[in-house]
């Protein structure tokens, strides 16, 4: 059993503009990472772009907010337009993130096949997603990778309890705006608060399946270590998964910019192998993670390096 790697290289033409964090320079340096000969025995593959994408963002999004997206792109040559104001639209935006869903898509497929010889997988696409809200781009995200990739492992593969589980910096309100009346999907988050978007109190329950542990600024590994320890694993082994999906954002790295969160390296591999630890045996190993924030390269890099390693080591 390997780990499959799932990204493209459409996914540097989603243009962001100059001084914006969530550039392709993201996409760089993580594939300088993951060229080291440690990631030699990832299995590798584009992220495809499926004729059926549309339908399966369905499962998250209204056909009118997909239809408007699709309406809104700018033509080749043309300038970006924003859709709120941090999150752009390019000529390249619309394949770059039809292709980030399909990364998701292809993920599950695999991990819920087992006879594909793959244990987990990693998407390392952009744009991220965990902010766009049922029918609201916002956040950088203009379609929710990680919550399409959870509804489809239901809805295409008979998957009855799915969960995510969101380490990103930014509470992932719009993860928790989807799954939030819906008993059979479960979400759970750290993130700094307060910090964009205002969301992810502990009152935020849903129906049950939401699971917010908010830090302070300044928090590091042990607060984080805790929280993870003392409300989300807990809940998550409660909640019995059949598939486990990461929606990993490393914006908490004690370098990036965009927040004061103070974790390293180490914390974000021992987050990945407490999950990779709980959906080995509730959720026979099937887990899949989408990339999210971090926007210091060198962190991002070295953050994304451990965590894929630690699936690799997951599903060896």
């Amino acid at each position: 059993m390997t780990t499959l790697l799932l990204t493209h290289p459409v996914f540097l033409e989603h243009d962001t503009g100059p001084g914006h964090p969530e550039r392709p320079d993201r996409m760089r340096a993580i594939d300088k990472a993951l060229s080291h000969d440690v990631f030699a025995t990832l299995k590798r593959e584009e992220a495809p772009l499926r004729d059926d994408v549309e339908q399966w963002i369905a499962l998250a999004h209204p056909t009118s907010y997909i239809d408007r997206i699709k309406q809104l792109r700018p033509a080749p040559g043309e300038p970006a337009i924003h859709l709120d104001g941090d999150t752009l639209l390019s000529p390249g935006s619309w394949e770059a993130a039809l292709r980030a869903v399909g990364a998701g898509l292809r993920a599950v497929d695999v991990v819920m096949d087992k006879s594909a010889g793959i244990a987990n997988a990693f998407c390392q696409v952009r744009p991220c997603g965990h902010h766009a809200e049922t029918a609201r781009a916002m956040g950088f995200c203009i379609f929710n990778n990680a919550a399409i990739a959870a509804m489809y492992a239901r809805a295409k593969h008979g998957a009855e309890r799915v969960a995510i589980v969101d380490f990103d910096v930014h509470h992932g309100n719009g993860t928790q705006d989807i799954f939030w009346a819906d008993k059979d999907l479960f979400f759970a988050s750290t993130h700094q608060m307060p910090l964009y978007p205002g969301t992810g109190a502990l009152g935020e329950i849903g129906v049950g399946n939401v699971f917010n542990a908010p830090l302070r600024p300044g928090d590091g590994g042990e607060p984080f270590r805790e929280a993870m320890e003392s409300r989300i694993l807990p809940a998550l082994k409660n909640f019995g998964p059949d598939v486990v999906v990461i929606s990993a954002g490393f914006d908490a790295h004690r370098d990036d910019p965009l927040a004061n969160l103070q974790l390293v390296e180490s914390d974000f591999a021992w987050a990945t192998r407490a999950l990779a630890e709980v959906a080995q045996r509730q959720a026979g190993g099937r887990l899949v993670s989408v990339l999210e924030g971090g926007y210091n390269l060198t962190g991002l890099a070295r953050s994304v390096a451990v965590h894929v390693k630690e699936l690799m080591d997951a599903g060896s």
